[in-house]
Parts: C-alpha cells; structure tokens; sequence
C-alpha cells in the first residue's frame, strides 16, 4: 500500500469520477484506474462500487477512506513539522464576497515580507472550505459567520456593514435617510442560497419582520451588481465590495437605524500542524481589520 494510492482514493471518493480523480491529480485515467485497482487487489476487495455515471465508496472504502486521511494527515504534518521556514507553502481560501476584495492587498503585503513562501488561494462556498479545512487540504480561511464546524478553531476579525446598492436613476437616489419601510416592497438581486452573505440579508430582513422579493438569484457579486445597474431591483453588498467599486452607474448608501452586517472570521484546523508561515499570515489578517 503506498500513500499516492491513498490520494487516489480520497481523490476518487471526493469527486465520484475516474477521469476527474485522475485529472486532478495529473494522471492518465487509465494509470489513475490500475493504481486504484492494484489496492483492491492488494486489500483482496473492491473499495468502489462502479456506478453508469458515477463511482461511490464500498462498505470497505469507507473503513479505508478514514484510514487513509487520518494517515496522510500524519504525513503531512510530519513533512511539514521538519521542513518548517519561510519558504514553505501555505493554502489559503476564502468566500467569493471576501476573496477579490480582501485577498489583494492582504498577498501583496504578505509576500513582500516572505518572498520566499510558495501561496497557494482558493475560492468556495463556506461549506465546502470547511470540509477541506477538517481534512487538511488548505491551511487558513477568511470567512463569514454564521459557521457550524466542530474542531475548528474561529475567531472573530471584524464586523462589515451591508450596504444597500441600487443604479444611478433609482426613485431612492435623492433620499437623505433610506429606511427599512422604503425598501420593503423592492425586488432585490440575491446570490444563491450556497453564498452565506445571503443568509445573512435574509437573516437581516426577517429581523425587521419583511421577506425580500428575490427577482433573480446569481453565483458572482459582480452580477448582483450589474443587475442593479440595470434597474433590476436592489440589494445589500459588503463594504469592501463598495470600496472597490468603480462603476458611476450604482449608488451606495448606509440605511437608517440599526445597519445590516456580517462578522468576518479567520478558520484553522487546531489539530494540524502550525507552520510559521501560517501563523504570520494570521497576524498580518489580524492587523487588516
């Protein structure tokens, strides 16, 4: 049994597909088929069930796919553990509404001051983050809550508010104080329920004891915008998206009384190896609150 063959089958329990797996890890499909096949050879039982369009794990892949991440996790601690520097490699993530307006600046300063470090970013929805945080495959995570994960560490960075965007020629333009009353009744532009910065408008809303009327729902910030742009409907955007923008065809303003917000949080995984890397990126986001 050898350790590529055990990131194979976490590879192929992970993405249900040969050609996929072994695209992933930069393998034929048919080499990727015969590492995988020569451990249930070895093993003397199948660990997939073979499926028309889809491969899924045996009663034995399942005892062997916990097995087998709790053995690289070792491994990649212990290589880590001994090769620990400032040129070592760190896996950063975060959500689509945080990663292009927070990222930038935050990698620019980093890798002035380890210009040796290998920075490797990634960009998901919070449930998928999380699950690879618990398995190791990325270091820290810039977040948003709420968050439900147990064994991770999540600690509080700051609190965003929620600006309302509309476009340039909306009936609001002009309003000195946009209240909750005065947008109520308006279509809003969402992103998709697997995007938190949604449940957190909603959230919002149900507070104030109104349920937007979602007219489009999109995957990019970006969209969410330029439908605004087109008169749409509204919707509430982080402030760093605001700050970022440099569109004169949208309108951003704070609402009267109480603000929408999200909290922004850095995640780890406690029980894998901190390199110190790792622990500066930490302390550089701490300073960029």
């Amino acid at each position: 049994m050898e350790l590529d063959q055990l990131r194979h089958v976490l590879k192929l329990a992970e993405l249900g597909n040969f050609t996929r797996a072994a695209a992933a890890v930069g393998l034929s499909q048919p080499a990727f088929s015969r590492s995988v096949a020569r451990l249930e050879e070895e093993l003397g039982q199948p660990i997939f069930e073979r499926q028309t369009k889809r491969v899924s794990l045996t009663d034995a892949g399942q005892r062997l796919h916990a097995k087998a991440r709790q053995i690289l996790s070792l491994v990649d601690d212990a290589t880590a553990e001994f090769t620990d520097g400032d040129d070592g490699r760190l896996r950063i993530a975060a959500i689509p509404t945080i990663a292009p307006f927070l990222l930038p600046e935050l990698l620019k300063e980093f890798g002035s001051q380890y210009p040796r470090a290998t920075v490797i970013v990634q960009e998901d929805t919070t449930e998928r983050l999380l699950k690879q945080l618990s398995d190791g495959e990325i270091d820290v995570a810039i977040l948003a809550r709420p968050i439900d994960a147990k064994y991770l560490d999540v600690e509080d960075l700051f609190e965003e508010e929620l600006l309302l965007v509309m476009s340039t020629d909306h009936a609001l333009r002009d309003k000195k104080q946009i209240r909750i009353a005065d947008i109520e009744s308006l279509p809003f532009v969402l992103l998709g329920e697997t995007h938190c910065l949604t449940g957190n408008v909603l959230s919002f809303c149900q507070q104030k004891s109104f349920h937007p009327v979602s007219v489009e729902r999109t995957s990019q910030l970006a969209t969410v915008q330029e439908l605004v742009s087109l008169n749409h409907g509204v919707s509430l955007v982080p402030a760093m998206a605001a700050k970022l923008d440099t569109s004169n065809r949208r309108l951003y303003r704070s609402l009267a009384g109480p603000k929408p917000t999200r909290k922004i949080v850095l995640v780890s995984n406690p029980y894998r190896f901190q390199s110190q890397i790792s622990q500066a990126f930490k302390r550089l986001v701490r300073r960029f609150k």
